[in-house]
């Protein structure tokens, strides 16, 4: 299965971009042996419009552009579901085995996602109930998949 990151705003170059590239390539490098392939990571600049609510629309358009046709698509929102990394790496896991080609995990911008593109999502996952930059969820959700792959795996990297 195809797994990328599609996200409203740019990490610059610095430590939080070369912490996600880390994750990102231990998952890249770990991934295949359990049928998961890091494909790729979208940055999109965000929308300059007038209000939030247009913002949102704009950008959930222009994310929409780049995720795959028939991507299972997991929106990272605080209001979402929580998961634990056993059951994060188990529905990652089932997906792949049930012969899912693509997911997508999508950041919104600073105003949230869009209704209309959550709606379209499997799943709308939080990495905690607090509200986080997406340069931080970028990290969370690199270290997650590659922490998802060593559990699939049976790597010591996860102790419980």
């Amino acid at each position: 299965m195809k797994i990328g990151i599609y996200a409203v705003g740019r990490l610059k170059a610095g430590p939080e971009k070369e912490l996600a590239s880390r994750y990102l390539d231990r998952f890249a490098k770990a991934g295949p042996q359990c049928g998961l392939e890091f494909t790729r990571s979208v940055e999109l600049n965000e929308s300059r419009a007038g209000n939030a609510d247009t913002r949102k629309r704009e950008e959930a358009q222009e994310l929409s552009r780049h995720i795959p046709d028939g991507a299972l698509i997991v929106v990272l929102d605080e209001r979402g579901k929580a998961f634990d990394s056993a059951e994060f790496a188990k529905f990652v896991g089932e997906a792949a085995d049930n012969g899912q080609k693509d997911m997508a995990f999508v950041i919104g911008g600073a105003d949230g996602i869009d209704p209309e593109l959550r709606e379209k999502a499997r799943l709308v996952l939080n990495l905690g109930r607090l509200t986080w930059p997406h340069q931080l969820v970028r990290i969370l959700i690199a270290e997650q998949l590659y922490r998802a792959v060593t559990i699939l795996t049976g790597h010591p990297y996860h102790r419980v």
